[in-house]
């Protein structure tokens, strides 16, 4: 038994896993065949999802070091995903080692990771618990251990959200798991999109996910926008991955067609 409560013989190797899918995407090695094969039945559909997983692991540091740049020494990385260095912890503490991090997750498989790759540095833990159940993630003794709520917080929801049915009510996830953070937090969130998708890709790919333990959820921008409610999103706004603060040359017209997603931070009360 690990120490975040799951043996490996938990894991489901037999059913296709996003976070293991994702790692697949991204040219990881921590997947199964059941993840390869599920993912290949989606890049055949969709094979704009490879660039798109890449843009949003670019967005998440360029976004890590903008809001640890900006002052704030704590991170709550919820949907932590299979650990790809660098990681959260890597990053901050590249410019600030004294970053504190939690990394949440509901996935039994990134629990058996996180104790080699996410944790085993001072200041950084895991919490196991679901982003629908709020209370679960802040009231955790882990939590309450690592975050002082009564200084400002990254709050990161990096590609989770699309993984959040609208009858499970995303908009109020977002709120209440916002809700504590005090004044110059910041929320860090990205998302797929089909806003672009002139055919049936997204609706294809997502199907695919329906038969794995997460759907996949596209919404627009229109619908994204809403989860930055009680924040003032810092420029350029909410855009898509590659064009928010970009380290290097942007993206050509052509190639932003295959970033099929949104991603933002905003502050609370203002930067």
């Amino acid at each position: 038994m690990s120490e975040t409560g799951f043996s490996p013989e938990q894991i489901d190797t037999t059913t296709p896993n996003p976070a293991r899918m994702y790692d697949y995407y991204l040219g990881g090695l921590d997947n199964y065949a059941v993840d390869r094969a599920a993912a290949e039945r989606v890049l055949g559909h969709a094979p704009f999802i490879r660039p798109t997983a890449q843009g949003n692991r670019d967005f998440h540091h360029r976004a890590v070091r903008t809001v640890v740049e900006s002052g704030i020494r704590q991170i709550i990385d919820i949907g932590t995903g299979i650990p790809t260095s660098p990681n959260t912890h890597e990053v901050a503490r590249a410019i600030a080692p004294q970053t504190r991090v939690v990394y949440v997750d509901n996935d039994p498989i990134v629990a058996t990771y996180a104790g080699a790759k996410l944790t085993n540095s001072d200041n950084a833990s895991f919490v196991l618990a679901d982003l629908r159940e709020p209370e679960a993630i802040l009231d955790h003794p882990t939590t309450q251990n690592l975050i002082d709520f009564d200084q400002p917080v990254a709050l990161m929801l990096v590609a989770v959200m699309h993984f959040i049915r609208d009858d499970e009510e995303p908009g109020k996830i977002v709120s209440e798991v916002t809700s504590r953070l005090p004044k110059g937090s910041c929320l860090i969130l990205s998302h797929v999109t089909d806003d672009v998708d002139e055919g049936e890709e997204g609706a294809n790919a997502a199907e695919v996910y329906k038969n794995s333990t997460a759907q996949l959820i596209m919404r627009s921008y229109d619908e994204v926008l809403p989860f930055f409610n009680g924040f003032e999103l810092i420029e350029p706004g909410l855009v898509k991955p590659p064009l928010w603060r970009p380290d290097g040359p942007v993206p050509s017209e052509h190639e932003l067609v295959d970033h099929r997603g949104y991603a933002g931070v905003g502050f609370k009360g203002g930067a």
